[in-house]
């Protein structure tokens, strides 16, 4: 889903935007507000892996393991490979406008297994390129398996894209393709790649099939939309607080054993204390602690130190 840059907020972003709809793969001769300050400076401390698509860019952000990051859309999402000694795994797909398979395939001659950290669109995007898709047994995910048009265009509409998108790309026909699902997986279930194994741990509340990978052995939670630096969106009909406030009290529990959190948007590496500090902030916000402020219709945020919620205007929530 569509992730706030900084604290600017997507609907005010676009009303102000002066720019076009893409027709074709060329870009817009000015530069939509939340774009303007890209690069952000932490991908400087990051090694940036050279690549020839410009979709795209990849940094190798642990030991591997590829953030994969789509820095010219709103979302600005990031997936994840992860390689073991036998296969890979790759944690979302993303946005489905650039060429994800075409890419892996550059970056590791393994064979690759997707699973998605949830399965909203800006996740799932290019899962129908792979031939091996796992996901959560849960209504949600089978819902969404069977894509979707109208969530896919609003992704290109004005205001969304910075810069060109690729060449031979179809505005017209973008859209998020079924998938199949080639297992099914739940709580606690382990994901062996051949001298390392991933655990999946079932983190619902943004949506009823979010999850996050850990790899103890290396002490990397990848945290999917639970956490990302940036307004965390807390507020569409999927989302369940209670859910929420449950899950990020179970990671804030595993902070001394990891030693990197790696969130699906805006900056891929995080510090472990980002964990306590995401369920005390969420604790407070459920508790009335936290002035909240409007912004767009029937939504509000919350700060609280790094933290920021986008939620529903509590007269809404009622």
């Amino acid at each position: 889903m569509p992730v706030f840059r900084q604290i600017g907020i997507h609907i005010l972003a676009a009303a102000i935007c002066c720019c076009t709809a893409f027709a074709s793969g060329q870009g817009t001769s000015e530069k939509p507000p939340w774009c303007q300050n890209l690069p952000r400076p932490e991908y400087s401390k990051l090694q940036r892996v050279p690549i020839a698509d410009t979709w795209f860019e990849v940094y190798k952000v642990a030991l591997d393991v590829f953030a994969i990051y789509e820095p010219h859309q709103f979302e600005e999402t990031i997936s994840y490979l992860i390689l073991g000694r036998a296969r890979a795994l790759l944690f979302d797909t993303g946005m489905g406008i650039g060429d994800l398979k075409a890419l892996t395939s550059k970056l590791t001659t393994l064979p690759v297994t997707v699973l998605n950290s949830h399965t909203h669109n800006d996740h799932v995007g290019d899962n129908w390129q792979f031939h091996t898709v796992y996901g959560m047994d849960t209504e949600f995910t089978r819902q969404n398996a069977k894509g979707s048009k109208a969530d896919a265009q609003a992704e290109i509409s004005p205001g969304e894209i910075c810069g060109a998108l690729p060449a031979g790309f179809n505005p017209s026909a973008y859209a998020t393709r079924p998938w199949h699902m080639a297992k099914w997986l739940h709580d606690s279930d382990g994901i062996d790649l051949g001298g390392r194994t991933i655990e999946v741990i079932a983190t619902p509340g943004h949506t009823p099939d979010s999850i996050c990978l850990f790899d103890h052995a290396n002490g990397l939670l990848f945290s999917g939309d639970t956490y990302y630096p940036g307004p965390i969106w807390l507020f569409r009909p999927e989302t369940d607080l209670v859910a929420y406030g449950k899950s990020v009290r179970r990671l804030a529990a595993l902070q001394p054993q990891v030693k990197s959190v790696l969130g699906a948007h805006n900056v891929p590496v995080a510090p472990p204390n980002v964990l306590g500090e995401l369920a005390a902030a969420f604790e407070k916000v459920q508790a009335g602690q936290v002035q909240y402020r409007a912004v767009g219709e029937g939504k509000v945020i919350y700060e609280v130190g790094s933290i920021t919620f986008l939620m529903k205007s509590p007269t809404r929530a009622r």
